[in-house]
């Protein structure tokens, strides 16, 4: 079990996970949709979470999220490197309704993101674009390169469900073990 934690003037934060887990989680941000997003995230990589956040949500919802963003990608970081016996890389592209997204994933520990997920507004209170600072805050900390697309999609709560999916599979798929691999790399090391 990897434990992190942070606080500034604008959050505390603490993060409890198991890389190799039954994607069991307890999340409590004090963000709703966010909440939602981790869980569904927890679940499908069945990476085992507990997250809890105060955050200066009073103000708005960014720092909260960019820097579980932060703390969670630090966790990741810490569970997976230095890595050996594992995919390394990994790939899905998820259905919600009419909804599609992909994410291709490499566990590079060279930190990389490409983000082409067009969206704008709301989803209830949350506001569309920190799924891209959440994103941005945790492939950077976490040392992986992700690349995030939509395929299709007009209902926000489906894409933005499905990109937190896609990328929870890739994940999941990309640490699977793989005894006969080493070090995933011909440079000897990650």
């Amino acid at each position: 079990m990897i434990e992190k934690y942070r606080k500034t003037k604008e959050t505390e934060i603490h993060v409890k996970l198991a890389l190799y887990g039954e994607g069991k989680s307890t999340i409590a941000t004090g963000i709703g949709f966010f909440d939602h997003m981790l869980e569904s995230f927890s679940k499908h990589a069945l990476i085992d979470l507990n997250i809890t956040c105060k955050g200066d949500t009073h103000v708005d919802d960014h720092h909260s999220v960019e820097d579980v963003g932060i703390v969670l990608g630090q966790a990741i970081n810490e569970a997976i490197y230095p890595i050996e016996k594992v995919e390394r890389f990994g790939s899905a592209t998820i259905v919600m309704d009419e909804a599609a997204l992909s994410c291709d994933l490499d566990l590079s520990n060279r930190p990389y993101l490409y983000y082409d997920v067009l969206l704008d507004g709301k989803v209830g209170n949350f506001d569309v674009e920190l799924v891209e600072e959440f994103f941005r805050a945790l492939v950077l900390n976490a040392g992986v390169s992700a690349h995030l697309v939509m395929q299709r999609g007009k209902n926000r709560h489906h894409i933005i469900e499905a990109t937190f999916k896609s990328l929870a599979v890739a994940l999941r798929r990309a640490i699977s073990t793989n005894e006969r691999m080493g070090i995933p790399s011909t440079k000897g090391v990650l």
